[in-house]
């Protein structure tokens, strides 16, 4: 069976992203690479060292100059992937609240965006991957074998927030989660480099009334009857 090399998991914050492109890889046996990580760590980072999020020149700066180093899991204790900066374990750190409410306006710059693409199409170019972020499909690897485009209400992926980071012993407010959310799907979907939109050509999976065992089971039916080109 021919299996698709390059497959991307886009959508809004809390659609299920993350936890179905882990297993997505997992079942495949295929790198799994969570690009937004990688704009959590430049805003912790930027967060860490006092930088005024709105001084957009000095982190496009530090989106330049930073060291940050994705790897698979280098403790089981649940994580997907462990994130350096600097050397740094931050893996935990980039899933603050704190982290939530600024990684928006600092991915929206250009100049970040423009940073970290190289190193993401780096990754995604090599084959085998499942990559996951709001802007994959539409940018970073347009040409991919399969796009998946996981969507929720907003509501729904609010609870989800929620109830994750209770899980992790986390102090939290769906009250606060949900203006935090709105805020940012509309950065998202209005700015102007790279907006959160499905690409063309991508399956839309609506994940609001699915269990995570459903969602998982809709996109490796999207895979197994996935084909190249040339066969039709």
């Amino acid at each position: 069976m021919s299996l698709p090399s390059t497959i991307t998991v886009d959508g809004p914050a809390a659609s299920g992203k993350s936890t179905i492109g882990g297993l997505l890889a997992e079942r495949l046996g295929y790198l799994y690479f969570d690009t937004g990580a990688l704009y959590r760590a430049i805003t912790w980072l930027a967060l860490e060292r006092g930088l005024a999020i709105d001084d957009e020149e000095a982190i496009v700066a530090l989106a330049q100059a930073a060291q940050i180093t994705i790897t698979k899991p280098t403790v089981q204790d649940g994580r997907q992937y462990t994130v350096y900066a600097d050397s740094r374990d931050i893996t935990w750190e980039i899933r603050s609240p704190e982290v939530d409410s600024h990684v928006s306006p600092v991915s929206a710059y250009p100049g970040v965006r423009e940073a970290l693409k190289a190193t993401q199409r780096q990754i995604g170019e090599g084959g085998q991957v499942v990559m996951v972020g709001r802007d994959i499909g539409t940018v970073i690897l347009p040409h991919a074998d399969l796009k998946i485009y996981l969507d929720a209400s907003l509501e729904v992926r609010a609870q989800r927030r929620y109830k994750e980071l209770l899980t992790r012993g986390e102090e939290a407010s769906y009250e606060d989660i949900l203006p935090d959310m709105r805020r940012r799907d509309e950065i998202d979907s209005h700015r102007l480099a790279a907006p959160l939109r499905p690409a063309k050509d991508a399956i839309i999976i609506n994940t609001d009334h699915l269990s995570i065992e459903e969602v998982f089971g809709q996109v490796m039916a999207q895979v197994e009857k996935w084909r190249p080109l040339e066969e039709g």
